[in-house]
């Protein structure tokens, strides 16, 4: 496989590996470091790489080990999660704060997740992942994948309708 093939499968997925990377380390350096490592190591493989099923999966687990042996590492246990752009263009201004003052809260609640939880919440909420893409990534049971998916959902939502109401029920 030549470069310029190579690239065109990477391509499509590549951010998706540095947005993994960059909410397992938080550091864009790490993170950028980690995707550069995967990619290095996918380009080592290029060979086998056509035969595969699914690059992507395989990149995407590639890139969540490295990542976990890197915290491991360093003994780091304080996740991230990632977002892009949430707010609408044509949002007024109070819609903005109050969009990210939610995804503060989110991201503070998202710290407290297990870390299975978190990586299921980036993977399927924020990379839109399906199911059993998650399943292969991280395997596991896809109905393990959906009572963790479904639990983190209940946490995030109830502290949330906690904090709108300012605890009061």
């Amino acid at each position: 496989m030549n470069q310029n093939e190579f690239i065109s499968i990477i391509n499509p997925f590549k951010d998706k590996l540095f947005r993994l990377a960059k909410r397992l380390l938080v550091s864009t350096e790490e993170a950028e470091d980690a995707t550069q490592e995967v990619l290095v190591k996918l380009w080592n493989k290029n060979d086998t790489l056509s035969q595969l099923n699914s690059v992507e999966a395989m990149a995407m687990t590639m890139t969540k080990n490295y990542c976990l042996d890197q915290l491991k590492s360093k003994r780091a246990s304080n996740l991230s999660i990632v977002h892009s752009n949430y707010t609408d263009r044509e949002a007024s201004l109070q819609t903005k704060v109050e969009d990210r003052d939610s995804w503060s809260w989110v991201e503070r609640i998202m710290e407290q997740l297990p870390e299975q939880q978190k990586l299921i919440v980036q993977m399927r909420d924020i990379e839109q992942y399906e199911f059993e893409e998650i399943a292969k990534i991280l395997d596991m049971n896809e109905t393990a994948i959906r009572v963790a998916l479904s639990r983190a959902r209940k946490t995030i939502r109830e502290y949330m309708t906690n904090t709108h109401n300012y605890g009061i029920k």
